[in-house]
């Protein structure tokens, strides 16, 4: 692998190109040698990993950029899922029976009418929602016409989902905006 050369132009306007491109291809050098997948033959570090940063992208990357952006949008599509159950639900119980439960049932068939207008996900987005304890349904995933006679059953209340997923999105909207100031940042000081 060559090195490069670091010679300076003095008032030359290619004189920043090359500074630039020294300064990404030594930050790159830098990358591949603690890179264990490199065809480099030094022996790559093993990378200290915390609990909170496993499976996370680098801060301030591209990838944790499109991280937050789907989280917006999954929470999004829960979200619309949720009213879409809420509106055309009913109540588990009567108030007779049971009083004050928010709960709400439909079957699955019926969702599924409904909800191929919208989108093609619902089974994704019902898996989705019962991993965030939303929605309840037996088995581990749904088939059209076998599981029709599934009940869904919407878990809490759609104020409260609706607030749980204004915390989600704007925390995401948050990190995002961190993030790409983050991303900004380095660029200028690169």
């Amino acid at each position: 692998m060559s090195t490069c050369v670091n010679r300076v132009y003095v008032d030359s306007p290619l004189s920043s190109k090359v500074a630039l491109f020294n300064a990404v291809a030594n930050k790159h050098q830098q990358n591949q040698s603690i890179n264990p997948f490199s065809n480099d033959n030094r022996i790559a570090t093993k990378p200290k990993i915390s609990k909170e940063e496993y499976g996370k992208p680098p801060k301030g990357s591209l990838s944790e950029s499109r991280a937050f952006k789907a989280t917006i949008a999954v929470c999004k599509e829960m979200l619309e899922l949720c009213e879409v159950i809420n509106d055309s639900a009913e109540f588990l119980f009567t108030p007779e029976e049971k009083a004050n439960d928010p709960r709400k049932v439909i079957s699955f068939g019926e969702l599924f009418t409904i909800y191929t207008v919208i989108s093609d996900k619902l089974v994704g987005m019902l898996l989705r929602a019962r991993k965030h304890k939303l929605v309840e349904f037996e088995g581990e995933c749904l088939f059209q016409r076998r599981d029709d006679h599934v009940p869904i059953i919407l878990l809490k209340p759609i104020d409260e989902i609706r607030k749980i997923f204004h915390e989600k999105t704007e925390a995401a909207r948050q990190g995002l905006k961190e993030n790409e100031e983050f991303m900004n940042q380095s660029h200028i000081s690169e």
